[in-house]
C-alpha cells in the first residue's frame, strides 16, 4: 500500500529539481556570454583607439576602416560585428582630443591650427550597448555601461623620421 501511494512523488520530485537545475544551467551560461561581451567591447575600444592612434584621421575612408577593424570585421566587410551580435561601426564614437581635452572639430584640416595639428589624444566610446538575454523566461534587454578609452596620439599615419617620404602610412 505504500509503495502504491509514493508512485507519483519521484516525479514530482524531479520536476521540481529539475527547473532548479536548468535555471542555474541557463544563468551560467548568460553570465558567461554577459562576461564575454563585456570583455570584448573592452577590447573594441581599446583596439580602435590604438588604431586610430597610429592611423591618418584625415580621410574619412580610413576613420571609416579604423572603426570596421575595431570590432573585429574586416575592412571590406559593413555589416555588424563578427564578433559580438549587434555591434555595428555605428554604436562606436571615434574622437580626436587636444592637449585640454576638448574635441578637435575638424581633425581633417591639416592647414589650421585647430585641425590636424592640435590633435595630442585620441578617445574611442561605446555608449548604452544593448545585452540581449537569451533565457526564455527572462527574454529582457540589459543595457551595459559605456565603454571608453583614451590614448595619447602618435604618427597619426605620417612619418617623422629622415629618408622616408612624407607620405601617409595606409592603415
Amino acid at each position: 500500500m505504500m509503495k502504491r501511494q509514493m508512485r507519483g512523488v519521484y516525479v514530482v520530485e524531479f520536476a521540481i529539481i529539475g527547473v532548479l537545475l536548468f535555471v542555474m544551467l541557463f544563468g551560467v551560461l548568460e553570465m558567461g556570454r554577459l562576461y564575454f561581451t563585456v570583455n570584448t567591447l573592452n577590447e573594441t575600444v581599446r583596439r580602435g583607439a590604438r588604431l586610430a592612434a597610429v592611423c591618418d584621421p584625415t580621410q574619412p575612408a580610413e576613420v571609416e576602416k579604423i572603426l570596421r577593424r575595431a570590432i573585429f570585421n574586416d575592412i571590406t566587410d559593413s555589416g555588424a560585428s563578427n564578433l559580438v551580435a549587434g555591434l555595428e561601426t555605428a554604436d562606436l564614437t571615434l574622437t580626436y582630443l587636444d592637449a585640454a581635452g576638448a574635441q578637435v572639430l575638424s581633425p581633417s584640416d591639416t592647414t589650421g591650427s585647430n585641425g590636424f595639428r592640435a590633435i595630442r589624444y585620441v578617445q574611442l566610446r561605446v555608449d548604452n550597448f544593448p545585452f540581449d538575454l537569451l533565457i526564455p523566461v527572462f527574454g529582457q534587454s540589459l543595457t551595459l555601461p559605456g565603454f571608453r578609452a583614451i590614448l595619447p596620439r602618435e604618427s597619426l599615419g605620417r612619418h617623422a623620421e629622415d629618408g622616408v617620404s612624407p607620405e601617409i602610412t595606409p592603415c
